[in-house]
């Protein structure tokens, strides 16, 4: 009786490859889910509070996307910038779930989210997305080979 072995798929999927290099890839797909959604989705009501009140929300006494050079902006503006990182945020988002598939355009794009971030975590004095900056971007560069093209 023969055996048969099994056929390579040739179009495997990042959950095909070994843990050791799966589990980076999706640390940092993680990495900008969470950040893409835990700050994109408080852009807009902040902005709308902002133009109905003229000033900032604050939550545990600080103020919401305050502190940063955005702020000598004037609140019209701000609250643009506001959007504008939205969509900032959005495109974090697409990025983490290309990762999450393994794909290189995930990987692309994610990195050249990182000056546009920047920008904004600048801007808005946010203290952690330049740390989560730090951890994906080594995740994503340190196991490159690992993404599909």
């Amino acid at each position: 009786m023969r055996r048969s072995t099994p056929t390579p798929n040739r179009c495997a999927k990042l959950t095909d490859v070994d843990v050791l290099t799966e589990m980076p890839i999706r640390i940092a797909a993680v990495l900008f889910m969470v950040n893409g959604l835990g700050f994109g989705l408080f852009t807009v009501p902040v902005a709308r509070y902002l133009l109905e009140h003229r000033e900032l929300p604050r939550m545990f006494g600080f103020p919401l996307f305050g502190g940063g050079f955005f702020e000598t902006f004037g609140i019209e503006r701000f609250a643009v910038l506001l959007v504008a990182f939205l969509l900032v945020s959005i495109l974090e988002v697409v990025a983490g779930g290309l990762l999450w598939n393994g794909e290189r355009s995930g990987g692309i794009l994610a990195l050249a989210l990182l000056p546009f971030g920047a920008v904004f975590w600048l801007g808005f004095a946010l203290p952690l997305p330049p740390l989560s900056a730090l951890l994906r971007t080594a995740l994503i560069v340190l196991n490159w080979t690992a993404l599909r093209p």
